[in-house]
């Protein structure tokens, strides 16, 4: 796969705004449908897009990424090294992580907050890395296994390690493959103003979305936020069609099974999460074989 994550779309410029609401008045319900008409976007009756919507939006200019979740956790023990490398030997074309930032300023890779046995679990920001299991990789680690050319993507437990994550990351020269996740767009804005390299992705599901789904990629793409995450079940071909109209790339969380990686990938997807990379690798090659 080629893979270039420097390559930023254009921001599309437009100011209509979609009108989603609990209660519509008849007047708002016409005025809706034809927003969403014109958006090629098709809707259940709850007004979210129709995950059943099978029409094939827009192509990415590259090949779907193939992100190894917590490094592959189903080929082995997630979020080490053994994973990270044997993902890669697979056939992953992008890593997946979880970080957090030990007391000492040192970014490390782990999925709970809390490490150690049952009753002696101690909170990783409070301890100092020489405290930690010699099994749980730092950041540092990783750029130093695989190199810079990975597309790396890190799941931010605590917004206070964003700092020390650039500062390795951008030692390691690999700033330009990093994909910073969080649930909150606000957080994620002001991330912008520390590194303009970086790929800033929201990561959420639709149901936690208030306003409009124009207003949400308009939002995103204002604020300079490369990417949204949802979960399979959430996209549809519309909602990829609508992100890829504001320059907001698209990924896929928790495709596990062969049916949900050949959706997404259909989808046209920019990339997607999963545990299994054999699985991710074989429907990719289904896809280019074609029928």
């Amino acid at each position: 796969y080629t893979v270039d994550s420097n390559s930023r779309p254009k921001r599309a410029v437009t100011t209509a705004r979609a009108v989603t609401a609990t209660t519509r008045t008849p007047a708002q319900s016409r005025r809706h449908s034809s927003i969403v008409s014109s958006l090629g976007v098709v809707v259940s009756a709850s007004g979210w897009p129709d995950r059943h919507d099978g029409r094939v939006p827009n192509l990415p200019s590259t090949a779907p990424l193939l992100f190894a979740h917590r490094g592959g956790r189903a080929h082995a023990p997630e979020n080490t090294l053994e994973a990270f490398l044997l993902a890669l030997r697979l056939g992953a074309t992008g890593l997946e992580s979880d970080v957090w930032c030990t007391a000492d300023g040192v970014p490390v890779l782990h999925h709970d907050e809390r490490i150690g046995r049952r009753f002696r679990r101690r909170a990783i920001p409070n301890l100092d890395l020489q405290d930690l299991p010699p099994a749980v990789p730092t950041l540092a680690d990783l750029y130093a296994r695989v190199g810079s050319r990975i597309p790396l993507s890190l799941d931010i437990k605590e917004s206070k390690a964003v700092s020390d994550v650039l500062r390795v990351a951008s030692d390691h020269e690999a700033l330009h493959q990093l994909w910073l996740c969080h649930p909150d767009p606000e957080l994620l804005a002001r991330w912008r103003d520390l590194d303009s390299e970086v790929v800033l992705v929201h990561s959420t599901r639709l149901e936690r979305i208030s306003g409009g789904l124009e207003r949400w990629a308009a939002d995103l793409a204002d604020a300079g936020i490369d990417a949204v995450n949802l979960p399979e079940p959430d996209w549809s071909g519309g909602l990829v069609s609508l992100f890829r109209r504001f320059g907001v790339r698209c990924l896929g969380w928790d495709a596990q099974h062969p049916r949900q990686i050949d959706r997404l990938l259909r989808l046209r997807l920019d990339g997607i999460f999963g545990d299994h990379v054999d699985r991710l690798v074989d429907g990719a090659e289904r896809l280019r074989s074609g029928p």
